[in-house]
């Protein structure tokens, strides 16, 4: 394995997300990383596993590569070849870039990982709370989405093709996935984290529906 792994890691994802769309981007990453080392911190596991998977878990984003799951997990084996990784380290990376997606939420995951349930808490915190907000509707606006629409309510039993082709209001998003994921963190640090985000996220809400509505 190279000495210099993370860094060479670090300039890689830089240069391949520089024109990324700004929920996605660079900062992105760098915060799933750091939110992801934190999180660390508190468990017992593979650190350069963690720190790979947080740095490459969204290098070509299904979302961005009409819906396809593969271009992600060859654009990083690739790259982790160059860097004389191991087969099993590979293996391990891949598997979180495989399996971190919400997808909807509405699947069982039969599998999971030490280093997989740490770097999926770390990503899932930056889609709540102020951040998960500012994200939110800025994909919106990217994918020139309504904010809101009163006569179009949540879809929250979608399954993961319906989940990735729906173009509902922005608002919806925050019921079809923002809102469920303070309870579907794995780690007892990234738990702690989420209830003052989502608790935010709340008191977001109640004050867009009472200006929507006129009321303040």
């Amino acid at each position: 394995m190279h000495p210099s792994i993370i860094d060479n890691t670090i300039a890689f994802v830089r240069q391949q997300l520089q024109n990324a769309e700004g929920g996605h981007d660079w900062f992105h990453i760098e915060r799933v990383y750091k939110n992801a080392l934190l999180i660390a911190q508190s468990e017992n596991c593979d650190l350069t596993v963690v720190k790979l998977g947080a740095l490459l878990h969204d290098i070509a984003d299904s979302k961005f590569h009409n819906g396809d799951e593969t271009v992600g997990p060859k654009v990083a084996r690739a790259f982790l070849t160059t860097q004389d990784a191991s087969e099993e380290l590979i293996a391990q990376v891949l598997f979180i870039i495989e399996n971190i997606s919400f997808k909807g939420g509405n699947f069982a995951r039969t599998q999971s990982s030490k280093e997989l349930e740490i770097v999926q808490d770390a990503d899932r915190l930056d889609a709540i709370g102020a951040i998960g907000i500012a994200r939110c509707f800025n994909y919106g606006g990217f994918k020139n989405r309504s904010l809101y629409d009163p006569s179009i309510a949540p879809n929250l039993h979608m399954t993961k093709e319906a989940y990735k082709a729906n173009t509902a209001p922005t608002l919806n998003h925050f019921y079809e996935k923002l809102l469920l994921l303070k309870d579907q963190m794995n780690t007892p640090t990234a738990k702690q984290i989420a209830q003052e985000r989502h608790r935010f996220m709340e008191q977001f809400l109640a004050q867009f529906y009472a200006e929507w509505e006129g009321e303040k």
